[in-house]
């Protein structure tokens, strides 16, 4: 796989952002891009001569940033070849995931419900022994879990049958699998945005082309949705507690969504209502809408547990085009997941009070750690948005890990290198860590401001 000049300068978006040296800027944001996914492993790199160009600076800026990430091990280094995007095979400064000295800040993923969990766990090995003499095998999933997951549906306002709902593994196996059986590639899909990035990465590797449609401080544009989706494939929104933002979708536009493409929402954030009353599911206000769901936001991104509700027409279709990749999801979780589902009235209530006060307790830290950061408002879910002075979140990224943080750039969440004026910041971590991945994130930000890329004492967690 090869990368153009111009398609490598859209991923890099305003490199010239920032003090330093520019060489240093760019190879900082090229293994960004590398760590986050945005540039595949074994991409050739474009010439130096040619990239040179398209960003209007030095060739030797760009040889020198090569150079740099050849020493690093994040470039292949074969004679009269294109070097090859990789990572390094031995112990790097900034790794290629969460090392156990790095505050992860990079994830919005709340810790387990301890107690409830392990109950529910228990409860399902003493129900497996009715499942031994079989052979394990449920493409579509166990008929306690379809019926608990079809219940909690009809409880927040939508009618369903166990018929139709697929349990896959876990909430992106669902949009994979949908994706991969009912598109084409060059197909076209509308998406809000920012959206999740996985999401858009599963897009991308079906080679789907993705209309991005703006998700602002008032929310949707509904209109603007409805213009873009004229012959588009499919239209994928995050309308519950959406992520990044924490926005929730009012009641009357999701009356007005009407599109001639396939819906799909993703719901795995919509029992996370923080300042609301749950919303009701956007198919119970329109016919033929996919809704993916998951237990990882709700009780334990450990769960891997997620679901799909559709017709029963689709979710035939479904299971029969799982067996390509996988026979089933894991019994004894299924069996779990049923159970908390079953409680998860008497659950929810204590894990929604310690989130409110995790999220008031972010605002505090970036109020007093980073005062010239603009936070959106979050209805719910696990996150908020922040807005930036400046267009430096990758290059924040880049850095952070030198101050003990792992965190997520803006762009991440876009199309085209947009967001870099923004960060998520997720409150699911103890207040003791959060204290000190946003002090650490304040001095990487001091460090791209001023251009002294490394502390001057190791990367560890701040006091």
């Amino acid at each position: 796989m090869h990368t153009s000049s111009h398609a490598l300068a859209r991923l890099l978006g305003d490199f010239s952002a920032g003090a330093g040296p520019a060489h240093r800027r760019l190879s900082d944001l090229i293994r960004l891009l590398i760590l986050d996914g945005r540039l595949p492993l074994d991409t050739a790199l474009p010439g130096e001569r040619d990239l040179a160009a398209v960003l209007g600076i030095s060739r030797t800026t760009v040889s020198t940033a090569y150079a740099t990430l050849r020493e690093q091990g994040y470039l292949s280094s074969r004679d009269r070849a294109r070097g090859r995007t990789q990572v390094p095979t031995r112990a790097q400064p900034e790794p290629a995931s969460p090392g156990p000295d790095l505050i992860d800040f990079s994830h919005a993923a709340p810790p387990a419900p301890g107690e409830a969990l392990h109950r529910a766990y228990t409860r399902a090995l003493d129900r497996l022994p009715r499942y031994l003499p079989r052979h394990g095998y449920h493409p579509a999933g166990l008929p306690e879990l379809r019926a608990a997951v079809a219940r909690r549906y009809t409880e927040r306002g939508l009618a369903t049958d166990p018929e139709q709902i697929l349990v896959t593994n876990g909430a992106q196996h669902a949009f994979s699998l949908l994706v991969r059986t009912t598109l084409r590639p060059r197909d076209r899909v509308v998406t809000d945005h920012p959206s999740y990035p996985h999401a858009l990465q599963v897009l991308r590797s079906a080679g789907c082309r993705i209309t991005p449609v703006a998700v602002t401080e008032d929310g949707w544009d509904v209109d603007g949705l409805a213009a873009a989706a004229r012959g588009a494939a499919m239209v994928f929104l995050i309308p519950d507690f959406h992520n990044p933002t924490g926005l929730l979708m009012s009641e009357v536009d999701r009356a007005r969504l009407r599109f001639d493409g396939g819906l799909v929402v993703d719901e795995t954030m919509t029992e996370l209502a923080l300042d609301t009353a749950p919303p009701v599911p956007v198919a119970a206000h329109r016919p033929g809408v996919v809704s993916i769901g998951s237990a990882a936001k709700t009780f334990w991104g450990g769960l891997r547990i997620g679901w799909l509700r559709a017709d029963r027409g689709l979710v035939q279709r479904l299971a029969q085009a799982r067996a390509g990749t996988d026979l089933g999801t894991p019994v004894v979780e299924q069996l779990a997941c049923a159970e908390l589902l079953g409680e998860i009235e008497q659950v929810l209530p204590g894990r929604l009070a310690e989130l409110r006060e995790r999220r008031a307790f972010l605002l505090e830290l970036v109020g007093e750690h980073l005062p010239d950061w603009t936070v959106g408002r979050s209805d719910g879910g696990l996150s908020v948005w922040a807005r930036l002075p400046e267009p430096v979140s990758s290059a924040l990224a880049a850095v952070a890990p030198r101050f003990g943080v792992h965190l997520a750039a803006g762009p991440r969440f876009g199309v085209g290198g947009a967001f870099e004026r923004y960060v998520r910041l997720p409150y699911s971590l103890d207040p003791a860590p959060m204290t000190d991945g946003i002090k650490g994130i304040a001095a990487a930000l001091s460090a791209v401001r001023s251009g002294t890329r490394a502390p001057t004492t190791p990367a560890t967690p701040l006091a």
